[in-house]
């Protein structure tokens, strides 16, 4: 079989042929159909991600596909069955063996492509905004960076929780995606942040992934009682949060992981996305999918995500 590896930290990674793996107690192998591409496979690449694996390794952390095979004592699924998995790595290669607890059924109206990209993305935005920011209706969402992969389901979640929904991005063609996916308001990258959100009335949650002066600006606008989610740092600098801004505004930041989920609590996860999923089914959200390519492209995938020329997500097929 065909995967996308990386066999030494720091390399570029590329396609090897691998020998079919077989699936150990407790696990399946996987048809893997489709699966999406995030910032932190990036990261894995240079081995800066905090859950990289050592390599060597198949990159690719949420995947969709059809179940091949079932190992020993599994006994909630069955070959051919259609399933997703938030597998943090394994994803891009034909086959990839993983633990039977991850899996999730997927409904029979959702195609691979969109269970794959709906997992990471969607998942961080409900999970930080709804069980850790506790978003309520009527209050005043900040989304920054709000036309990638993941900023974009954070509006598009925020609208179905009832926030006013304040977006901003880079250049009119990324704000109007923000727009149709829910934005009740616009805000160019090049304009001042702080003072357009102060205009119009503050913020009272803030979904930051861009990190360095983006959220120190967002921080400046948050209102009093406000809980900032730093999501992650796309602008590459680690903003350092001042406390005693935090007292005197009665501020919240908020860490928040979805990966680390599964290690302490992975029925939140799970609760999540079947969550997520039903929403799919209504017809409630509906995966942004800018770019999809063959696994022969992998890498021409993840250099859109380094160039930030995405207006959605990139899902690779198989």
């Amino acid at each position: 079989m065909q995967a996308f590896r990386i066999e030494t930290t720091g390399a570029e990674p590329r396609l090897c042929n691998l020998d079919i793996p077989e699936p150990g107690p407790g696990q399946i192998r996987v048809a893997i159909k489709a699966c999406g591409l995030n910032f932190a496979d990036l990261l894995m690449q240079k081995g800066t991600y905090q859950d990289t694996p050592p390599a060597p390794f198949t990159q690719g952390m949420e995947i969709a596909g059809i179940v091949d095979s079932c190992g020993p004592d599994v006994t909630h699924l069955n070959p051919g069955d259609r399933i997703a998995i938030y597998s943090g790595q394994g994803g891009l290669a034909e086959y990839g063996v993983f633990e039977a607890a991850r899996a999730i059924p997927m409904p029979d109206s959702m195609s691979f492509e969109n269970a794959a990209a709906i997992q990471i993305a969607y998942g961080t935005g409900h999970m930080a905004l709804d069980h850790r920011a506790q978003l309520q209706p009527g209050e005043t969402l900040l989304v920054t960076g709000a036309a990638g992969g993941v900023g974009l389901t954070a509006v598009e979640i925020g609208k179905l929780m009832g926030a006013t929904v304040i977006a901003q991005a880079r250049g009119s063609e990324k704000l109007e995606v923000a727009r149709k996916a829910g934005a009740d308001h616009l805000i160019d990258s090049s304009e001042d942040l702080r003072m357009r959100v102060k205009e119009l009335g503050g913020a009272d949650v803030v979904y930051d992934a861009i990190g360095g002066d983006v959220f120190k600006a967002a921080f400046r606008a948050t209102n009093p009682e406000g809980r900032l989610v730093p999501i992650g740092f796309a602008g590459g600098e680690v903003p350092q949060i001042p406390a005693n801004h935090l007292l005197v505004k009665n501020l919240t930041v908020i860490g928040f992981y979805i990966g680390g989920y599964l290690n302490f609590r992975p029925e939140i996860v799970q609760k999540s996305f079947q969550t997520l999923f039903q929403w799919h089914t209504e017809g409630r959200i509906k995966p942004h999918i800018s770019h999809m390519f063959p696994l022969t492209e992998a890498a021409r995938g993840l250099q859109m995500l380094r160039d930030r020329t995405a207006t959605g997500k990139v899902v690779i097929t198989i």
